[in-house]
């Protein structure tokens, strides 16, 4: 097969490489030679920049319907291409709420539309009605229109035996259930750990201990009915040592951090830092080591970047009245990968968290460039820096801690089916 697209002298994994690619498929995958040639509609040289599969996101929120103002489809999706996601898992948290098929096509609809080759949304359906915890939705209904899990994120699901219904349901329709691990009568959404710095600041805060109840819920249901569930954001070392223990006997639990509890502490919060509120808490130094511990051995399956665009009127408000959340989808590559620069994950651990473990979790076709794979890869500067701003977010809102500070490396390029989406 005569190849449409050939990128030449990537590297990949330590060595340069030739990537031939055909109805956007990779043909193959074959050592860099100088006096090697291909006749190709295309060719590309990406002169020794790293090759990545395209990231996969099984947590973000897109904002669209109903919040236009914080984030759309387009410009969430935007911020993806530009950080190397080619496909994203948008939550339900939208208005009205995904609880429809309706809801969902519209979602796929208005993706599509903007980004008609991708980065690709892959819905998450509500697990209940309106996200109120009392009554499923038509999730039967949500798994045709196209939803790849379902999840209550944000408003935990407090009726155990409810939660357990939607669970099998899920299963049944060949899905999983995604589950916000939080106690919702301890300090729920308050968006500061209970130690020391709340303390100091006379904040109401959530202790470690929410998180972890709901986890060990999660893996006794899940070892009781033999049904796999995934844990969201997991972010202190007591949920660490449950999965862990759970993962030695075989239950069927997976889970996800994201990068900001590998790389911050509550520390950041002083001066009622509001950029660095979300839900759960950026927690202690140990927590951030035991986060990274449990990515280096498995015990957490995958990243995601629990992406949260607001408006700069929504941060820029007294601290308990400001909402949780982070955006990362144009920060995340640069973030973890400066992980294995500093030798605290390995490049085979990075690649596992953002692309096998969550293709894998839920289903998704990935690129590991093997033959016949989705021609879904980009090439990253490892050396290229810039400044977190206004000016080089693609998201629309811009509340992260890290803004001004200096990144290093950048997409240069961004092939999904093989056509350049940058």
């Amino acid at each position: 097969m005569t190849p449409q697209l050939v990128v030449r002298r990537a590297v990949w994994k330590g060595k340069s490489v030739d990537v031939l690619v055909a109805d956007g498929r990779i043909v193959e995958v074959l050592p860099w030679r100088k006096d090697q040639s291909f006749e190709a509609a295309w060719v590309v040289d990406a002169q020794g920049l790293l090759l990545f599969p395209s990231l996969v996101d099984c947590h973000v929120h897109l904002r669209e319907p109903g919040f236009e103002y914080k984030e759309d489809l387009a410009s969430g999706l935007a911020a993806a291409a530009s950080g190397g996601f080619g496909q994203v898992m948008p939550m339900a948290n939208t208005s009205p709420v995904n609880d429809s098929a309706a809801t969902t096509r519209f979602i796929l609809d208005q993706a599509r539309a903007a980004w008609p080759h991708g980065p690709m949304a892959r819905p998450i359906g509500a697990l209940t009605k309106g996200l109120a915890g009392q009554e499923l939705s038509v999730m039967a209904e949500l798994a045709e229109a196209g939803c790849v899990a379902f999840s209550n994120d944000g408003k935990p699901v407090e009726n155990t035996e409810l939660f357990r219904r939607a669970v099998e349901y899920a299963w049944d329709l060949g899905l999983k259930v995604i589950d916000h691990c939080e106690d919702p009568y301890m300090a729920p959404g308050a968006g500061v750990n209970e130690g020391a710095v709340s303390s100091r600041l006379g904040l109401p805060a959530q202790p470690d201990v929410a998180e972890a109840l709901h986890v060990a819920r999660d893996i006794l249901l899940a070892q009781y009915l033999d049904i796999p569930i995934h844990v969201a954001h997991v972010s202190c070392r007591k949920s660490v040592e449950l999965l862990a223990w759970a993962k030695k006997r075989g239950v069927p639990i997976t889970a996800e951090t994201c990068p900001h509890y590998l790389l911050f502490t509550e520390d950041l919060v002083e001066g009622y830092n509001t950029l660095a509120k979300v839900n759960p808490p950026l927690r202690t130094r140990d927590d951030v080591l035991a986060m990274r511990q449990a990515l280096r051995t498995g015990v957490v399956d995958a990243l995601a970047t629990d992406h949260a665009p607001h408006a700069a009127h929504e941060k820029e408000t007294e601290f308990e009245d400001a909402p949780c959340g982070i955006t990362g989808l144009d920060t995340a590559l640069c973030s973890t990968w400066a992980l294995v620069g500093q030798g605290e994950l390995s490049a085979d651990d990075f690649l596992r968290a953002w692309t096998s473990a969550p293709a894998s979790i839920f289903d998704l076709p990935v690129c590991a460039f093997d033959p016949g794979d989705p021609a879904d890869f980009f090439l990253f500067d490892p050396k290229a820096r810039w400044v977190v701003g206004p000016e080089t977010l693609r998201s629309k809102s811009k509340n992260t801690p890290l803004l001004g500070a200096e990144m290093t490396g950048r997409v240069t390029a961004h092939f999904l089916g093989g056509i350049n989406v940058l």
